[in-house]
């Protein structure tokens, strides 16, 4: 169920310096499953699709690209009109990613990349592993996060959930999942990629597995005012953040207001005032592809 172009977040790929690390930690803590090889990277997935993550060898950690679905044929046709209408770049007039039947990429506001396309292949639901349930939703730190939240309305048709403060932070959603993109002013960086779950003893067995490998959750679990989520929180060997979540609140009255929250209120945790001090120095910034 969607009301925009986008009928729901694709995958994010991540540019990694250790690539073998990297996949080390989607599958044995996330709990992903490997669908698919290539020369220069590994596709990963959660549910039964192609792919949700992806991983490419890199020099550099970053994001290599943010991969949103098209509704339909005509909805990737009319983001491509709207694309070419702001005159940003076209990097590829197919998609950079396999798995997909077709789409294109182009560079975003602040440098990010964003690849839409339609017909993501299918995967055999037996392979599935003792991981979240899907991929459902990043959060990054633009510098002009009102501008961000601007475009990607006007170019995606993604529809505000949630405003936190005076152009501090929006939550925002192409489909009935509160947020598929969360935006908080800041750096300019990616901080996390986060992955649905049944309930919360996932996110226990998370920490458990964790601690099994010398490591340790960064935040959580909390219950967030804005989306209402349950979600912990690590990070992967790229540096960038893992969510693993549960009991998201869904939208189903496209008419619905956005919750206005002031800045400093307990917009992020319910549960306590209390926050790492460095919960949001954690990221990675996005990167270009010549790798």
């Amino acid at each position: 169920m969607s009301w925009g172009l986008i009928s729901e977040m694709g995958h994010v790929a991540i540019q990694t310096t250790d690539l073998a690390a990297s996949v080390a930690d989607a599958t044995d803590i996330l709990g992903l499953r490997v669908t698919e090889r290539t020369q220069d990277g590994v596709y990963l997935a959660a549910n039964a699709v192609h792919h949700e993550l992806v991983y490419v060898e890199s020099s550099r950690n970053g994001i290599h690209a943010l991969g949103l679905i098209a509704r339909d044929g005509d909805a990737l046709a009319e983001v491509r009109r709207r694309v070419e209408a702001e005159n940003l770049p076209i990097l590829s007039d197919r998609p950079l990613s396999a798995g997909v039947a077709d789409g294109f990429a182009f560079t975003g506001p602040e440098g990010w990349i964003f690849e839409v396309y339609t017909g993501m292949q299918k995967a055999d639901r037996s392979a599935l592993s003792f991981g979240p349930d899907r991929y459902g939703h990043i959060n990054f730190h633009p510098q002009d996060v009102r501008g961000m939240m601007l475009f990607l309305s006007r170019v995606f048709d993604f529809r505000l959930s949630d405003v936190i403060g005076d152009d501090f932070a929006y939550f925002m959603r192409c489909n009935p999942d509160h947020h598929g993109i969360a935006l908080i002013k800041g750096r300019g960086t990616f901080h996390h990629h986060a992955w649905q779950t049944q309930s919360v003893g996932d996110l226990a067995k998370l920490g458990d597995r964790l601690h099994l490998t010398g490591r340790e959750l960064i935040w959580g679990p909390v219950r967030h005012g804005a989306g209402h989520n349950i979600a912990a929180y690590y990070v992967e060997s790229s540096g960038a953040v893992v969510e693993l979540y549960t009991d998201l609140e869904q939208i189903y009255d496209d008419d619905r207001e956005p919750v206005v929250w002031g800045q400093d209120e307990n917009w992020y945790n319910m549960w306590s005032d209390r926050r790492p001090d460095d919960f949001r120095t954690f990221g990675i910034p996005p990167v270009d592809h010549r790798f």
